[in-house]
């Protein structure tokens, strides 16, 4: 060893520097494979244990709840005696078997619905799972709050708008959906009102998660989106608003949407017209060709499907101008679909332009005419 050390002093300075690299990348490749070695055996015991805890709390929740007699009668959920004491084993005085327990309670939960979801939920409340979920609310690790928020809005807990409302603007991506999910889910009088406090946007997968949330939820309290689109300065909220005003057909709400029009942002402006388009408000159709020829494309193609959609056959000369005439491809296409959308004001019009279009009109033509195509 002695010799190896003189060795290494005597060494030039990029030998000695590359053995030290070697040595270190030695190191943390040990610690690497120590490091899995060791997250695979803790998984692999708390799988055995899992194993052996699953069927014990499958049975219980089999005995007393789902084949309770009581809770299948007309007997309400509130007025079933829960025997508690049959759920408080030992093994339920360690921390990840009451997770075990929280996790299969939701997992039953989401799969039953009635006096039995309640007398899950109940049975979550009696047994104090509930001040597992709120611990896990103020820990420092954000994966935790998400855990929490998750049991909670799955056990429809309510949560105070002091604690929650933050959330919905976290930094961290996971976390601000999770209360954003949860605050819609829980709250009984605003389920919206983290509208009024985000900043960060809303990204598109934000939206399809909020939008599935909103429309499944029993008993929501609606509100009229038009104050939102008015007034928030964070635009992916206006655009998120008129989507929900579209599906909840919001037709108090055009006035603001009209207003939109003349926004200097062109992605919330083609927003907008899809919004008018789709509620079918043909008292905007004149407004819409007056500034056709000032927009992007984004928002003529907005105009071109808007028209089709209200379909009130008044504009029929300026589609087959587009679509003669217009050198753009997908210009050409939105004016023919809607063309076929006004077919009922236009059927001499449809026949003339495929005897004289060109072979690619034509194509495009026959394209629209398809019942199953759309915009």
């Amino acid at each position: 060893m002695e010799y190896s050390l003189y060795d290494f002093r005597g060494s030039s300075l990029n030998i000695q520097i590359a053995i030290i690299f070697i040595i270190i990348a030695v190191s943390f490749t040990v610690i690497a494979y120590l490091s899995i070695l060791t997250g695979r055996y803790r998984a692999y015991k708390r799988e055995k244990k899992l194993a052996s805890l699953h069927p014990v709390i499958d049975n219980l929740l089999m005995e007393h709840i789902l084949l309770n007699d009581e809770l299948a009668s007309d007997v309400p959920a509130d007025q079933v005696a829960l025997p508690i004491e049959v759920f408080r084993l030992p093994v339920f005085e360690h921390r990840w078997a009451r997770q075990a327990l929280i996790d299969r309670l939701i997992d039953y939960r989401n799969n039953v619905r009635g006096a039995m979801g309640e007398q899950l939920r109940n049975l979550y409340i009696q047994l104090e799972l509930d001040k597992d979920s709120l611990k896990k609310m103020k820990s420092r690790k954000w994966d935790k709050k998400v855990q929490a928020l998750a049991e909670l809005s799955n056990m429809n807990m309510s949560i105070a708008d002091v604690t929650i409302l933050p959330l919905t603007n976290s930094s961290n991506r996971e976390l601000r959906a999770a209360a954003r999910h949860a605050y819609i889910k829980l709250s009984k009088n605003e389920p919206f009102k983290f509208f009024d406090v985000v900043t960060e946007p809303l990204l598109m997968w934000d939206q399809v998660e909020l939008f599935k949330i909103i429309s499944t939820t029993e008993h929501i309290a609606i509100p009229n989106f038009a104050q939102w689109i008015t007034y928030s300065s964070n635009k992916s909220i206006v655009s998120f608003c008129l989507k929900l005003v579209v599906h909840y057909n919001q037709i108090s709400a055009i006035p603001a949407v009209v207003k939109l029009l003349d926004t200097k942002d062109r992605y919330l402006r083609a927003d907008a017209i899809n919004c008018l388009g789709k509620l079918k408000t043909e008292s905007v159709e004149d407004k819409l060709l007056q500034m056709y020829d000032s927009q992007p494309l984004n928002c003529q193609l907005e105009i071109l499907k808007a028209i089709g959609r209200i379909s009130s056959g008044r504009h029929v000369d300026f589609l087959r101008q587009e679509f003669l005439h217009a050198t753009d491809f997908d210009v050409r296409k939105h004016a023919a679909k809607s063309i076929i959308n006004n077919q009922w004001a236009a059927k001499g019009l449809i026949d003339e332009l495929v005897e004289t279009a060109t072979a690619e009109n034509k194509l495009i033509l026959k394209h629209s005419m398809n019942p199953l195509i759309k915009y």
